[in-house]
């Protein structure tokens, strides 16, 4: 559930309402007096106080001053962050419709604060006996330059992320592998996109070695799903492919996390999560971008047939690994699906994955670890659309001395490399089974939160979401 989101052409009497706007002089005549007016500008002075709130008893009054921000990036994640707080002011209030009053043309602004405070409404409560948050349900929009178009977008795009949080967010007793590719198809339904689900006998007959192996332990079978949306007159003539891992839940295998680290293991699917929810916004905005998303899905558990250090599998394309960890299983599953992404001659694939701890540890939730190949130009388009979702993009090397440190005695390669540099190492590995421009997206900091971090939450984040669908979308008007 999140707020629609639209645009009114009048103001209703006694509604509660945030103003946008850079001064005093700009807020409209008849909802404040003069000693209010002053008392705004006297603290606004040198950016000490951007956001005030009045209490009219029957309505509230918000007013958010723009700050004085050269870096445009940052000013827009700072009106984000006032949306989500200004949301939090509204529940303590049970206010369930707002208006967002633009001032002064200001487009940007107005819609990087709706699309805060509604991304800022999102709770996962399914499992709670009885709600106990008050909820904005409804965000009208005053503007004279903000037009439905980008309202629509805006609308699109905060549904994509909310069905991601609420995939990551459920519990594994609910999402197992054939439960999320069902909801991967109820979302192609829902987008007019086309969505295949592979079973395990499928799977079996392409020789997807690696998510094979992983599923080895579980009793619940493994899927693998594609979503593909393919408009009448796209842009590029090769496809783009995104894959995503989906380990519904991890708890290591037989080489079994230790003490609480298995706690938020149902997250490991974000990926996958983030690759459906993105390309069903790509389609419900119609972008004219041939898009496919690749989802290998399972479980990692321990069990009889569990795979154990010291096995070795066969990948589908005849290439075998040594396993020495069994918690390295997301590169088994995502290395099926690089494989298999070869057969659409893709112009560009995209990996996202809660890959490692090495990722977390080296730039926590504030960004997003990254490796390219034959992608140069392309992650940098990528750095662009992370500045501007605020969703950043760290790139790491990949350089061929890495690769040393995953050698076999016994098989082609292993699956896991030295201590160091455990982000790059698994980046390479996956490096081995590209053949075309490919770029791979560690998520693991910023894909769950344990304590809320505004807009973006607590729990699930639905990171990448936007990342890709605003690098999509850019890609729309270039036709490659």
């Amino acid at each position: 559930m999140h707020p629609d989101i639209v645009k009114i052409s009048r103001i209703p009497q006694k509604s509660n309402i945030v103003f946008i706007t850079r001064n005093p002089v700009k807020l409209p005549k008849g909802f404040f007096n003069s000693a209010e007016l002053t008392y705004m500008s006297t603290l606004n002075k040198g950016s000490k106080q951007d956001f005030f709130t009045f209490n009219r008893l029957d309505h509230w009054l918000f007013v958010y001053f723009i700050k004085e921000e050269p870096d445009q990036y940052k000013l827009k994640e700072s009106i984000r962050k006032s949306g989500e707080k200004s949301g939090l002011l509204l529940n303590e209030s049970k206010v369930s419709k707002v208006i967002i009053y633009d001032t002064g043309d200001y487009t940007m602004e107005t819609l990087a604060f709706a699309e805060g405070l509604a991304l800022g409404q999102y709770w996962f409560l399914k499992y709670k006996k009885k709600e106990e948050n008050n909820r904005v349900n409804e965000i009208l929009v005053f503007s004279g330059k903000t037009g439905n178009p980008e309202i629509r977008i805006l609308n699109i795009l905060i549904d994509a992320v909310v069905r991601c949080r609420t995939l990551i967010n459920e519990p594994n007793s609910f999402l197992t592998a054939p439960v999320f590719a069902r909801e991967i198809e109820k979302m192609g339904i829902a987008c007019s996109a086309t969505v295949e689900t592979f079973n395990k006998r499928k799977i079996e007959s392409l020789k997807m070695g690696g998510l094979l192996a992983v599923n080895k332990g579980s009793k619940i079978p493994p899927t693998f799903t594609t979503i593909e949306w393919k408009p009448a007159q796209p842009v590029n003539k090769k496809p783009i492919v995104l894959v995503g891992k989906g380990v519904v839940f991890d708890s290591g295998g037989m080489n079994l996390k230790p003490g609480d680290s298995m706690s938020t293991m149902k997250d490991d699917m974000s990926g996958a999560a983030a690759v459906g929810a993105a390309v069903y916004a790509i389609a419900c905005a119609k972008l004219p971008v041939h898009v496919i998303g690749l989802m290998p899905a399972t479980d990692n558990r321990p069990g009889p047939e569990a795979v154990v250090p010291g096995d070795i599998i066969k990948m589908q394309n005849g290439s075998t690994v040594e396993i020495l960890n069994t918690d390295a299983e997301g590169r088994l599953i995502l290395a099926d699906a690089l494989i298999y992404a070869s057969r659409y001659d893709p112009m560009l694939v995209i990996d996202l994955a809660t890959l490692t701890g090495s990722a977390l540890r080296a730039v926590g939730k504030y960004g997003i670890v990254a490796m390219q190949s034959n992608a140069e130009k392309e992650l940098e388009e990528l750095k662009s659309s992370g500045l501007e979702t605020y969703e950043r993009i760290v790139e790491f090397p990949i350089w061929d001395e890495y690769a040393e440190g995953l050698k076999s005695d016994l098989a082609d390669i292993k699956n896991i490399g030295p201590a160091e540099a455990g982000a790059i190492t698994a980046g390479k590995f996956l490096e081995t089974f590209i053949d075309y421009p490919w770029i791979h997206l560690d998520i693991a900091g910023p894909a769950f939160l344990e304590k809320r971090d505004s807009y973006r939450g607590q729990g699930g984040t639905g990171a990448g979401v936007r990342l890709i669908f605003d690098f999509i979308r850019k890609k729309a008007g270039k036709p490659q």
